[in-house]
């Protein structure tokens, strides 16, 4: 059986596109066949990348926050995003958009790109008597990441059209990688970092503690927070990868989640990671069907609440 159907052709001529609403004859089974595409192919591949990158983030906030025991920190406030976004950057600067199958590489050269920068603010932040001086790492990181959006510029302004409007577009947070491949290149760091955060969750628990109460009970704080610092340094750098250059969701997941369950890290970080991967989602939604066709990226949807909201966490500390 057919039916009449109304459907909307798309044509790109030069930098316009064209939108046509066009009445056609589908068969059935092709009309199952297209709603199959489209869901399988493109809906739920974005999905699932969107929530992948915001639990990847939100458990990096979560684990900043820990460590530096400053609920102001955040992947991307202290320049971790911005250094795997430079790594992300270069990249594309000498291989395609289309990388195929460079995509699983894109993981590996953001989190070179933020272990860099996140030594340099370590060393910058180190003090020889006290160790690591939590609020010292957040100024340094708000500085450097400013320094990186620099370095940024700088790296795109002798790029090609294509390439900066692409690297544009991912700044602000776009969510680009929509294709099964990504999510393959992405879930594996998940699998591999959650589980090891949760089996160290104790650990962690500790390091929100004084530096005199950590040592009492015989943990080596300054190995442990070079550990979960590289744990939350690779998932905030998987996440940009393919989610562009999103910030806050690291800030106000854990600290949502805290304030609904506790600080207690067995149970607070399960809330913060649900959180995280709802709000991307939730703005990813609202900002693709707010403005047609291209809608508002997802980090600036992100940033409209965000932005405020750390301004509020700022004043009220």
């Amino acid at each position: 059986m057919n039916r009449l159907q109304t459907i909307d052709l798309k044509v790109g001529y030069g930098d316009r596109l064209i939108v046509k609403n066009l009445n056609v004859q589908i068969p059935d089974q092709k009309i199952t066949t297209i709603i199959g595409f489209v869901l399988f192919s493109i809906r739920l591949p974005r999905m699932i990348i969107t929530l992948l990158a915001g639990m990847a983030l939100a458990l990096s906030g979560a684990i900043l926050q820990g460590i530096t025991r400053n609920d102001l920190a955040d992947p991307g406030i202290i320049g971790i995003n911005a250094g795997a976004g430079v790594g992300v950057a270069a990249f594309f600067l000498f291989f395609p958009i289309e990388a195929g199958s460079f995509v699983y590489l894109l993981p590996v050269v953001a989190f070179a790109g933020a272990i860099l920068t996140a030594a340099i603010i370590y060393v910058l932040s180190y003090n020889k008597s006290l160790g690591l001086h939590p609020v010292r790492m957040i100024l340094v990181g708000v500085g450097f990441s400013m320094a990186l959006s620099g370095v940024m510029i700088v790296l795109i302004s002798s790029a090609e059209r294509e390439k900066v409007d692409f690297i544009a577009k991912w700044l602000a947070g776009n969510i680009w990688g929509t294709d099964w491949p990504f999510i393959w290149a992405l879930l594996p760091w998940l699998l591999v970092l959650v589980p090891l955060t949760f089996y160290r969750a104790n650990i962690l628990n500790l390091l929100s503690l004084t530096d005199p109460v950590v040592i009492g009970v015989g943990v080596s704080k300054e190995k442990e927070r070079m550990l979960f610092l590289m744990i939350a340094v690779a998932l905030a750098a998987a996440a940009v990868s393919v989610s562009g250059g999103i910030s806050f969701i690291g800030l106000m997941a854990p600290h949502i989640a805290k304030t609904l369950v506790g600080a207690r890290n067995q149970v607070f970080i399960p809330v913060a990671i649900l959180l995280g991967g709802w709000l991307l989602l939730i703005a990813d939604t609202i900002g693709r069907n707010l403005i047609q066709p291209d809608g508002i990226p997802a980090g600036i949807m992100v940033s409209f609440i965000g932005a405020p909201y750390f301004v509020y966490l700022l004043l009220k500390r």
